[in-house]
């Protein structure tokens, strides 16, 4: 049971108690913000809704590129067909959800600033944690590039910096492997505020940077548009903690093409919310003295689909 919030631990509690709980009101809100709240890692994916009563698992399907034949049809002959190759994959879903409880001394008959702002938090963490559960799962894949001619995550050291050249290269090896860009002709890279103040630094980024300077960003949290590339600047990108060598940061970068993995969910079991009033647990709150809010989701799902589509620069940026 988590703790309960009550006036002995929060001192913007409201004055009195109440058996009332304005719920419409808290239900509305929390949506609303589940709604506006905006992380990135979900928002280049392909979106599979899954039919209810269907099972917990979404089947993706990965075609595979064709090879064209260059050899020209013999009059009267027909040519040997193409070999298609359709690659099945699968990932279950799970269910994911919190709560917070609060005491009867919270006032709750108004609109009282601690539901509310707990309502707000609630919201805004849940969102996060899909986010973070999509973005562990983008670090997954086997598609890697390491700084400074490093070819493992241990051998990372202090100096091993982000560069745009590191960048670039990785784009490079997704136009090779025929990957097309993300959205707008243009590959998209999620970097730490660290790696972000690296490429600042960087003397083919800031050249690229003031060529088009007047482009205004087209993204939340868009760096900048350079060299086919938009970085976007994410808080809560990941980090390798004490994983390089002498225990130093390592930094995260993920570069993606056009929707190389999934996101699922069932079809009218999307984010639920729900509020329990004074007293709703019957007998088990015989004084009336707990209340909740809470959020769940009953099916979530994340899964790489395309690994050349997905890439991983990691690097020890200055300031880790």
């Amino acid at each position: 049971m988590p703790t309960i919030l009550n006036t002995t631990v929060n001192t913007n509690t409201g004055t009195g108690a109440s058996a009332t709980k304005p719920n419409a009101y808290y239900d509305k809100l929390m949506l609303n913000l589940l709604v506006q709240t905006e992380f990135m890692h979900t928002k280049f994916a392909q979106e599979r809704n899954m039919p209810s009563r269907a099972g917990d698992t979404v089947n993706f399907r990965r075609i595979q590129k064709l090879t064209p034949s260059l050899t020209p049809l013999v009059e009267g002959v027909t040519p040997d067909g193409l070999n298609g190759q359709v690659t099945a994959m699968t990932v279950s879903t799970q269910q994911y959800g919190d709560y917070l409880a609060f005491s009867d001394l919270v006032d709750v008959t108004q609109i009282d600033p601690i539901v509310k702002e707990y309502t707000i938090e609630l919201a805004r963490m849940f969102r996060e944690k899909l986010d973070l559960i999509v973005r562990d799962e983008l670090n997954g894949g086997s598609n890697v590039f390491y700084a400074g001619g490093k070819t493992t995550r241990a051998t990372l050291a202090s100096g091993d910096k982000p560069t745009i050249d590191g960048f670039r290269k990785i784009v490079l090896a997704m136009k090779k492997n025929f990957v097309k860009p993300a959205m707008n002709e243009r590959y998209v890279a999620f970097v730490t505020p660290d790696v972000a103040f690296d490429l600042q630094d960087d003397a083919k980024f800031l050249k690229a940077y003031e060529i088009g300077q007047n482009n205004s960003p087209q993204i939340k949290g868009e760096l900048a548009d350079v060299y086919g590339i938009k970085f976007i600047e994410l808080n809560n990108a990941k980090v390798f903690v004490d994983a390089g060598t002498a225990g130093a940061d390592v930094h995260s970068s993920i570069v993606l093409g056009q929707k190389p993995y999934g996101i699922t969910k069932i079809n009218g079991q999307g984010v639920q919310t729900f509020t329990k009033g004074l007293g709703s647990s019957g007998t088990s709150d015989p004084l009336n003295q707990r209340q909740t809010i809470g959020v769940k989701i009953n099916a979530f799902a994340v899964k790489r689909l395309y690994e050349e589509a997905i890439a991983r620069y990691e690097s020890v940026p200055t300031g880790a």
